[in-house]
């Protein structure tokens, strides 16, 4: 590959990162946006929704449990490695935005994570407000919680679902922050460009004076609204896109 144009990262960058489903596609963790968006024959929304989770928590655990062994069974590739490499040497003005749930990220090293999806690998209460906790195990029935005797469900944010409102307030302090104190950066990979709130996160870094990047296999819905646009895989962009020497 010839020369890259690469942002400038010194001391005065600040680097805010979204991830999607291209970067975990990489190392072998389906899309499900592809193939028709199915699961023995179950449409993905079925599977990712509370109206499919009243109506079948059995096969949703199903799902789950499967998706648990998958991810589980997959390893960082040199993409979540880069970011993780990133943040060791920007500490706080790094902050990764993340849509995938399958926990690569931290597995690469990564600490400053926003999950706007949840986790995977945590299990939450359907009834009560106990605390998610992490779960690594899988299920042939559905689990019931020992505090309320309610069903538990993995704690990922499904269709129909609002995101913690928290995750976007730390998303937008850390670009009014950014634009104060340095010169913000906005990296999105290997997403679509249609999921929203995610896909204005661009017009929001924007809105901070962010020079915005965008890394996809394909152009996105939204690639017109960034500054610039490498197309490639993220595990081959990233690493030479983010080198800060």
């Amino acid at each position: 590959m010839g020369p890259m144009i690469r942002p400038q990262i010194d001391d005065r960058t600040w680097v805010l990162v979204l991830t999607g489903s291209g970067v975990s596609a990489e190392s072998g963790i389906p899309t499900f946006r592809g193939a028709g968006g199915l699961w023995e024959n179950h449409p993905f929304e079925r599977l990712a929704s509370p109206e499919g989770f009243r109506a079948d928590p059995a096969l949703v655990w199903r799902f789950y449990s499967e998706r648990r062994r998958g991810a589980a069974s997959c390893q960082p590739n040199p993409g979540h490695s880069a970011l993780a490499e990133l943040e060791r040497r920007l500490g706080d003005r790094f902050l990764l935005v993340t849509q995938n749930v399958d926990g690569l990220h931290a597995r690469a090293g990564s600490q400053r994570v926003v999950e706007i999806h949840g986790n995977l690998f945590r299990t939450k209460c359907s009834v009560c407000d106990r605390k998610p906790f992490e779960d690594h195990r899988t299920y042939d029935s559905p689990p019931r919680c020992d505090q309320c005797g309610g069903l538990l469900r993995p704690d990922v944010v499904w269709f129909g679902e609002m995101l913690d409102p928290d995750h976007l307030v730390r998303i937008e302090a850390f670009l009014a922050l950014a634009q104060r104190a340095g010169r913000p950066i906005f990296v999105a990979a290997g997403t679509s460009g249609v999921v929203y709130p995610a896909a204005g996160f661009v017009d929001l870094a924007r809105q901070y004076d962010a020079e915005t990047w965008l890394i996809n296999l394909e152009p996105a819905d939204n690639a017109h609204r960034f500054h610039h646009f490498v197309q490639g895989k993220s595990g081959q962009v990233l690493p030479r896109l983010l080198r800060t020497e």
